[in-house]
């Protein structure tokens, strides 16, 4: 946890445009950090930008503090799936891993941004959302999030954890190809019940000419084509070949 010695602080405001999610508030001539909302993303420690050092750091002192500085601090690794920066590769290596096999679509919905951040409880009704659809979570040696889920079945994450917030975190899952019209429309219904943004990713195995299909599906319910995308060549080969 990162707090302001106001015995330090001189009131100058410096640090409050380095903040990614604008935590530090300036009050009665002194700067503090809204607990509720910082992330823990340490940009204010580690660049050091307070000229008088009064951003000091304090021990995180519970399962839940550590995780949201893991996830928002993107030079921190992932105990657990061994990845910096959020401790996920969001299907990136999939010609290697074969997370999505053929007749599926992998889901990466990237949620929060710098600026905004994202609160655990919305990130959990969009993953009660998806799994309604149809969609089967990531386990956790795959991605953190899950790590806070009982039950990947339901989506459901401990209440415990509901009000940290993060400056982002990745709801990661994969359906059938003829589930995805519902995925989207349940992603249509919930974007309308949260306090943040997301990006959605969608991850699929194209034919030789670099199509599928299953993308007219964007166009039914008026999302836009994407204009670019990543594209695994199928290099990992022969490991994956499902």
């Amino acid at each position: 946890m990162t707090v302001i010695n106001k015995e330090k602080c001189t009131g100058c405001k410096i640090c409050q445009i380095y903040c990614t999610v604008d935590a530090i508030h300036y009050a009665d001539g002194k700067c503090y950090i809204d607990q509720d909302r910082c992330t823990e993303c340490y940009v204010c420690l580690r660049q050091k930008v307070c000229p008088r050092g009064a951003i000091e750091p304090v021990e995180l002192d519970n399962f839940y503090k550590q995780f949201q500085h893991v996830m928002s601090d993107p030079v921190e690794n992932h105990g657990v799936t061994g990845v910096t920066g959020r401790g996920t590769e969001e299907v990136k290596t999939n010609d290697v891993s074969g997370r999505v096999k053929r007749g599926e679509v992998g889901i990466a919905i990237d949620m929060g941004r710098p600026g905004m951040g994202v609160y655990l409880r919305d990130a959990e009704k969009v993953a009660m959302a998806i799994v309604r659809a149809g969609a089967k979570l990531a386990p956790a040696e795959h991605t953190p999030l899950a790590a806070l889920m009982p039950d990947l079945s339901t989506g459901k994450l401990v209440d415990e954890c509901h009000h940290y917030h993060l400056l982002s975190v990745i709801v990661e899952a994969k359906c059938r190809e003829d589930q995805l019209k519902d995925v989207l429309q349940a992603l249509q219904q919930v974007e309308k019940e949260i306090e943040t943004v997301f990006s959605l990713g969608l991850i699929m195995r194209v034919d030789e000419k670099g199509q599928n299909k299953t993308l007219k599906v964007l166009d039914e319910l008026g999302i836009p084509q994407p204009h670019r995308g990543k594209v695994n060549v199928g290099l990992g080969r022969p490991l994956c070949t499902e």
